[in-house]
């Protein structure tokens, strides 16, 4: 039987994408060992700023504070973060968007994955690929 999904339409689809996605992510043979083991992410502070995060970009909510480009910069000086694993963080995203959620929010989800993806590509140096999700 297959499982009908729905929209994101609240911050508690996000806590569950965002909680699903970085599972996935620690998990990852590329993107685990850049996250826990080179930027030592303190998971319980790390996930409420992504809600935060991923409210804003969705619903237009006001309560993420931070600067992810220049985290991202910084930890570019230590560990490589080019193409693959900026693809390989959107086929993560969206495998999990497309895991739990469909519709139009969840669509947008997507695609502002793929610009957040494409803009740190960009500014960091190494867009010399142009980024794609598989499937």
């Amino acid at each position: 039987m297959i499982s009908e999904t729905r929209d994101i339409v609240s911050r508690a689809d996000i806590v569950s994408l965002v909680n699903a996605f970085y599972d996935s992510v620690r998990g990852d043979d590329i993107l685990g060992p850049i996250f826990d083991v080179v930027a030592h992410v303190d998971w319980d502070r790390h996930l409420p700023k992504m809600y935060d995060f991923w409210e804003g970009v969705l619903f237009g909510q006001s309560a993420f504070r931070g600067n992810p480009l220049a985290v991202h910069l910084g930890l570019s000086r230590r560990v490589a973060m080019g193409p693959r694993e900026f693809g390989r963080w959107l086929e993560l995203f969206h495998a999990n968007v497309d895991a739990l959620f469909s519709g139009p929010v969840a669509d947008e989800a997507k695609v502002r994955a793929l610009r957040i993806a494409t803009v740190m590509q960009y500014h960091i140096g190494t867009s010399e690929g142009s980024l794609t999700v598989s499937g």
